[in-house]
């Protein structure tokens, strides 16, 4: 009989150096590039990475948007706030972290989206992961049918859950009727999808969407992170824009994208609401976010609610540098919307194209890979800005045109 304690050791160390080096051969580690942005003058920014101080960069691939994380309304909102009640907010929301900042926002988010209700969450992420687990828990028996690109956030959220899930063909509306027609016409059912897929650029059919929820008794839940603040008279993203908002059973979005801050929070009527804020774990347990950055955020969204410049601003930038791409042969791909995305299908080129971009080019752009795309549509991603100038792309375009040249990479012929 073997004594207690002897045997084989595992070695941790050796376990955890294969994972990492699985990544460097596949060409997938990340790397974290060490910047501080401009106030007041964004896309510029300082960059520390590879060489002693800093350097001055044009940053291609940041989610503030609309630069608000850079507008004198939401910096002066965030410093009044900040010497009003101090940092933090002191606890969850339960203890000590309901703080009137918090309140006001939820109201206005309720307001943006025409709900009855809204919720903060401390991420995107978590207000996926909380509230698509919260609700299929409590939903006895809970189906639910997720669009197969869906953020990893509302994976894990359906996942943890426990519940049966289907998974419907990107946009296929015929195809999510095919699997709502297969079950049970009396159990609950769940569909979760986002309006702006942000690796494509393209937009969700919500309005059919909807149809079929309608007609099959399904509740429907719209993942809207990259279209608040973007679209819609208000900022209320795409189901504004195409008038669906009010046939939407939960709309969640981010306020760490256009609105330039940090957190996240779902819109609903106030009964759902009440039932993720009693129930979901990732809500209970967290600390508030800090009611300086509430603050930022609630000066960021009632200006975006009175102000089209930033999004008309913004739309003519990402429309002007498909164009220039199109143009020079750069294998752009189609997208309607703000997003600019640039084929490369293979993660090492993509990390040496990003990374000459920065080194030698001042310009930086993060290269997309598995998972967060699929293997082989490895792509650089931009996001031009309203304060991104003409200048600016040309530059940005010639650039890459001469790495495509050194590189051997291939030029999309002209239709």
């Amino acid at each position: 009989m073997r004594e207690q304690g002897l045997g084989v050791q595992v070695n941790y160390k050796h376990i955890f150096t294969q994972a990492i080096d699985r990544l460097h051969s596949e060409g997938r580690y990340r790397v974290f590039i060490d910047i501080l942005r401009n106030k007041g003058a964004f896309p510029n920014a300082r960059c520390f990475h590879g060489h002693n101080g800093p350097k001055p960069i044009t940053v291609w691939c940041s989610n503030d948007y609309l630069a608000m994380g850079q507008h004198p309304k939401v910096v002066a909102a965030m410093e009044e706030a900040l010497h009003d009640v101090g940092a933090g907010s002191g606890g969850t929301r339960n203890i000590g972290g309901n703080t009137h900042y918090h309140v006001d926002l939820e109201a206005e988010l309720a307001d943006l989206h025409g709900k009855e209700g809204a919720l903060l969450f401390t991420s995107g992420y978590v207000s996926n992961e909380a509230t698509l687990s919260t609700l299929a828990k409590i939903l006895p028996g809970c189906i639910i049918f997720s669009d197969e690109l869906n953020h990893a956030s509302m994976i894990a959220g359906i996942r943890n859950s426990g519940c049966e899930k289907r998974v419907f063909r990107h946009n296929d509306v015929d195809h999510l009727r095919e699997l709502l027609a297969a079950e049970d016409p009396d159990a609950p059912k769940l569909i979760a999808f986002e309006s702006v897929y942000s690796m494509d650029g393209d937009i969700a059919p919500i309005a059919e969407i909807c149809d079929l929820a309608d007609e099959y008794n399904a509740l429907t839940y719209l993942d809207e992170v990259h279209a608040v603040g973007m679209y819609g008279a208000r900022g209320g993203g795409i189901s504004e824009r195409d008038e669906v908002a009010h046939r939407l059973t939960i709309i969640e979005g981010t306020l760490g994208k256009a609105f330039g801050v940090m957190g996240g929070y779902i819109a609903a009527d106030q009964m759902i609401v009440d039932v993720i804020r009693s129930y979901a774990p990732g809500f209970i347990f967290t600390t508030s976010l800090s009611p300086v950055l509430v603050a930022g955020v609630l000066a960021s969204v009632r200006h975006l609610k009175q102000s089209s410049e930033e999004r008309d601003g913004q739309q003519a930038s990402a429309a002007t540098l498909k164009r220039m791409m199109a143009e020079a042969g750069l294998p752009v791909m189609p997208s309607v919307t703000h997003i600019v995305p640039l084929m490369v299908g293979d993660p090492v080129k993509a990390k040496r194209i990003s990374d000459i971009l920065l080194a030698e080019y001042g310009a930086y752009v993060q290269p997309i890979n598995y998972p967060t795309v699929p293997r082989g549509t490895e792509r650089l991603r931009f996001t031009p800005g309203p304060a991104h100038n003409e200048e600016m792309m040309r530059e940005l375009v010639d650039a890459l045109v001469e790495i495509w040249d050194r590189l051997e990479l291939e030029f999309k012929k002209a239709a």
